[in-house]
Formats: structure tokens, C-alpha cells, sequence
């Protein structure tokens, strides 16, 4: 596996710090890791609330990545609560589709890391409406 991958999960872990913000607001449950194009890792924690304005990690690292003034992805993390690592939602892959409607299909998921198995963005989404 390659070493991007293992910082990572490093940096996913390291913001992760599942935590109760208010009486309806809860905190670092998922944790994500989105490497940009030119080589820099931006985290986000997911932030459950009792209606709908929470949001996954994913989008949440994806807007960090946006404020610090970039729009590439090239590689996606998704940290579970239980250690494991899994696909992001259909909201964070519309998201992904819609920021690089040219180049999406080339993003790389981390599916499984104790395995190593990674898919492209393309191979979750092959049919997506944006050509």
C-alpha cells in the first residue's frame, strides 16, 4: 500500500475524537481524509445534529480543502467509528462528481485499508447524470 495512504488514516484518526457538542449535536463519529491534487491532506469530522444540518467528514474535508484555496481531490478516506474504513455516501459523491465533472471518475477510495482495497470514484459511480 502506498505510504499517502497510512497518513491518511493517521490524519483521519487524529481529528477523529468522537464527542457530544450540545444536547443535539454530536462530533467526530466518521472521520475523512482528502488528499488534493498537489499533495496536501485536508481532514473533516462529521457533525450529526437532530435535524438536517450535519454534515458527513467527507464534505467537511472537502470544504476545507476548498477554503484553503484548492479543488482537486485525488484521494478519498473515510474513517468509520469502529477503526474501519468504508465508501462516502451519495450526497459526498454527488459533491465529488459535481467539483470535478471531468475527472471524478479518476478519485481513489480507500474501501478497505486493512486490505488494501481501493476503487475509483468512477467504479462507484459509473453511470452518474453528469457526462
Amino acid at each position: 500500500m502506498d505510504t499517502v495512504w497510512k497518513e491518511m488514516y493517521q490524519a483521519a484518526k487524529s481529528v477523529q475524537n468522537e464527542r457530544k457538542i450540545s444536547d443535539y449535536i454530536d462530533a467526530g463519529g466518521v472521520a475523512a481524509a482528502i488528499l488534493s491534487s498537489s499533495g496536501k491532506i485536508y481532514t473533516g469530522v462529521c457533525v450529526d445534529t437532530c435535524c438536517t444540518l450535519g454534515i458527513c467528514a467527507e464534505r467537511n474535508a472537502i470544504f476545507n480543502m476548498l477554503t484553503n484555496g484548492e479543488d482537486k481531490i485525488s484521494k478519498v478516506l473515510c474513517v468509520m467509528g469502529n477503526g474501519l474504513t468504508g465508501a462516502p455516501c451519495g450526497a459526498c459523491r454527488e459533491l465529488m462528481v459535481q467539483l470535478m465533472p471531468k475527472d471524478y471518475k479518476n478519485i481513489e477510495i480507500m474501501l478497505d485499508y486493512e486490505k488494501g482495497e481501493i476503487i475509483t470514484l468512477g467504479e462507484l459511480t459509473p453511470k452518474w447524470w453528469i457526462k
